[in-house]
């Protein structure tokens, strides 16, 4: 089912309430009420209701929300509930970390290749995926990868991006500082994490 005119802030706020929701079934609950998983997540009882709303009526009456069955439903809205292959460009220092980060997985996110310009670094194994030549970043199509990850420095961001986009992928994650342009069929999420620090001291008590 596709799913249209939905605000982006609700889309950002589904996975949270995802994440609240395996943490809640971790503890061995079956059900939950909307305050509940409010204070849990951090938000607003009523902006979890009218959020679902965009979707249908998950709860009922008296009891909450049946975690496992929330948990499919914003997992299939999320069309997170197949596996989801992922490729990584750049496996410098963020790009390792990306590749050691267990989390995905919980999510149904696959990181299976990554690819790099450094000779030093192609051929080489970390955490199980295998590092490729950055040429071959046009099989992608062919092996069944639709999401890329973009870990290069500023000056590769575009370049990489286009590549991405030439091998059928179509969506992104662009950890590059710099702004990207793509084709509107390709959905891009840029997340610059100095420029998220930078913002910090500003609500920070002065001296």
């Amino acid at each position: 089912m596709r799913y249209h005119k939905i605000p982006d802030e609700t889309v950002r706020r589904l996975p949270i309430y995802l994440r609240g929701l395996m943490l809640s079934a971790t503890q061995g609950r079956e059900h939950i009420s909307s305050k509940s998983l409010a204070d849990f997540v951090g938000v607003n009882s009523w902006q979890i209701r009218k959020d679902f709303s965009y979707f249908g009526d998950f709860g009922t009456p008296g009891v909450g929300y049946n975690i496992e069955s929330l948990a499919k439903q914003i997992k299939k809205i999320l069309r997170l509930d197949v596996v989801r292959k992922a490729a990584l460009v750049g496996v410098g220092d963020l790009g390792s970390a990306l590749l050691a980060y267990p989390g995905f997985r919980t999510y149904g996110l696959d990181i299976v290749v990554a690819f790099d310009v450094d000779p030093k670094k192609i051929g080489r194994t970390v955490n199980g995926v295998e590092i490729e030549n950055i040429t071959r970043i046009a099989t992608l199509q062919e092996r069944g990868i639709s999401l890329g990850i973009v870990a290069v420095p500023h000056a590769a961001g575009q370049f990489t991006v286009d590549k991405l986009v030439e091998a059928g992928v179509r969506g992104i994650l662009n950890f590059a500082p710099c702004k990207i342009d793509a084709p509107r069929r390709v959905k891009v999420i840029t997340l610059d994490i100095a420029m998220e620090l930078a913002r910090l001291p500003y609500y920070m008590p002065a001296g």
